[in-house]
């Protein structure tokens, strides 16, 4: 990923599943960057509408249990509701977190979904703000 303080995903390295990792210059920037890389693990996230809205509401101990509880709550959502997301916003407060994702139902013609992910994990779970003030939250998510 290029040196930027906007906000962005990417994916990691990890031996069996992928890795999903959200950049910004909030803490709240950086979860929705990271339901958004998860989104780009099953589909290219452009291809997915954004025209229903849903609310999720998670807390946690702490940050690192506040992006799995959030990333988790989004699996469940998806696989319930069988929709697919490309637009979030998120308010953190403490470790309470209000979020809104926007999506549609999926379209396997158009989205191609490639897999279905279980679950995000613990593994190499990490929120942290570098020297440069940026966030970041990252895991591994379950394929």
């Amino acid at each position: 990923m290029k040196v930027s303080s906007a906000p962005a995903w990417e994916h990691f390295q990890h031996v069996a599943d992928i890795g999903v990792r959200g950049s910004g210059q909030t803490r709240s920037e950086a979860f929705e960057q990271a339901a958004l890389a998860m989104t780009a693990v099953i589909t290219e996230p452009d291809t997915v509408a954004g025209g229903e809205k849903i609310e999720i509401n998670v807390s946690a101990p702490d940050d690192e249990f506040l992006l799995t509880e959030w990333l988790n709550a989004l699996i469940y959502e998806m696989a319930t509701r069988r929709m697919l997301f490309s637009r979030f916003q998120v308010e953190i407060s403490d470790h309470e977190l209000q979020g809104r994702a926007w999506g549609e139902p999926i379209d396997t013609a158009r989205h191609q979904p490639a897999v279905e992910i279980k679950g995000a994990t613990f593994t190499e779970l990490r929120v942290w703000r570098d020297e440069k003030s940026l966030w970041h939250a990252q895991c591994v998510v379950d394929v």
